[in-house]
């Protein structure tokens, strides 16, 4: 296995114990909520207390992600994202939960921003979209081995056990950015050059295009994050699921997009990002409607409607990662994205505390509103599909 390689395979590794550190939380609701007897909206707090960190510690991050070897960097955000984990698994009640999810996604979320520079750094835009396939097909492997597996040893032991697991796993994953990732430093500019906050500031929101790409992150979390954290709550309140048959969904969705998450890389190269953008959006506003609108249904119907918004999902993202990557050049690239990133995790959080707001629960347990967050998040995906028309690579 070539170099390259190796450092995309670490790059995903990364970005696997990121999002499955993220996402185990949402199928523990259920579980959560009795637990600790919490509502909707604290429960969508929970949630949201992680991305509202990982977008403040990636604005301060756009300060100073250009300054410094990118390799060096990774290793004090990797660190700082293991002691969050461990912090998530000693927790003995809401209040310390909620800390120490916002302690991991200050760490967490300045990944996302470093994952994308390096990508950005190393490897050409003709070659991107394939790169941002592999590395993405990181949140197909948590979906059908991480968070199910995380949700069976919760099952046979307690929630704490999926944080236990993943602080492990990290440890091996800290050893593989050391050996794995170069040195990265030819994007930093001499000191005389260097630019003071203002500046960075400056170059990103007088950038029209970059400034597009921005309203397109925000626009894709919208759609999404108003849906993803209230999947698994809604799936056993509504529609009849049991707390262990939630892992089918991860698991069916999870195993489809290791397969069509390097698939869409290869024809977003070939074809273009905003064609196969465009398609993969349009789909994807089907399942979105169907899934906010359920009964209680037969498991194999919802795990094929199910499957269907995690391949659309996900088949969106490779195009505009590649698109929105390749808007900055080589030396406010680590600026730029982790702007970029800080609006995306800002979004996300806003969006599931939003929707935790407009959801309900009944006497009997059940959530109602959810069709009008359904609706709301296809308004803000159709969004998207004028917007990236609008959008430039200029790193070529």
């Amino acid at each position: 296995m070539n170099k390259e390689k190796l450092l995309l395979w670490t790059l995903a590794a990364i970005n696997f114990t990121h999002i499955v550190d993220f996402m185990i939380l949402m199928p523990l609701g259920p579980q959560l909520m009795r637990i600790f007897e919490i509502s909707p909206r604290e429960f969508g707090l929970l949630v949201s207390s992680y991305t509202f960190a990982a977008g403040a510690s990636s604005f301060l991050g756009a300060f100073v992600l250009d300054k410094y070897d990118r390799r060096t960097i990774m290793m004090w955000v990797f660190l700082g994202f293991f002691l969050g984990t461990i912090a998530c698994a000693l927790s003995p009640n809401y209040i310390v939960l909620l800390t120490a999810r916002i302690i991991s996604g200050l760490f967490g979320g300045l990944t996302s921003a470093l994952i994308l520079s390096i990508i950005g750094d190393v490897i050409p835009d003709s070659r991107r979209g394939r790169a941002m396939g592999l590395v993405m097909a990181a949140f197909s492997v948590a979906s059908v081995f991480g968070v199910p597996f995380g949700l069976f040893i919760a099952s046979i032991s307690n929630w704490h056990a999926p944080f236990i697991f993943l602080a492990i796993l990290s440890g091996g994953i800290f050893w593989m950015i050391y050996k794995f990732i170069p040195s990265l430093t030819d994007h930093i500019v001499t000191k005389s050059n260097k630019p003071t906050p203002i500046q960075v500031i400056r170059r990103v929101t007088s950038n029209g295009n970059q400034m597009r790409a921005i309203s397109l992150t925000i626009m894709m979390m919208l759609g999404q994050f108003m849906i993803i954290p209230f999947l698994s709550p809604y799936m056993v309140a509504n529609v009849g699921f049991t707390d262990m048959e939630l892992t089918y969904i991860y698991m069916a969705g999870g195993a489809f997009t290791i397969f069509t998450s390097p698939w869409v890389g290869k024809l977003t190269d070939k074809y273009g990002k905003v064609k196969i953008f465009t398609i993969f959006m349009t789909l994807n506003v089907i399942p979105i409607a169907v899934i906010t609108h359920l009964g209680a249904t037969p498991i194999p119907y919802v795990l094929l409607i199910s499957t269907m918004f995690f391949v659309t999902s996900n088949g969106r993202m490779v195009p505009a990662s590649a698109l929105i990557t390749g808007t900055a050049l080589p030396e406010n690239r680590g600026s730029f994205l982790s702007f970029n990133s800080a609006v995306q995790q800002i979004a996300a959080g806003m969006a599931s505390f939003v929707a935790g707001l407009i959801l309900a629960e009944t006497a009997n347990g059940e959530l109602i509103n959810f069709n009008v967050v359904g609706y709301i998040a296809i308004v803000f995906s159709l969004l998207c599909i004028p917007l990236i028309r609008r959008i430039k690579v200029v790193d070529v």
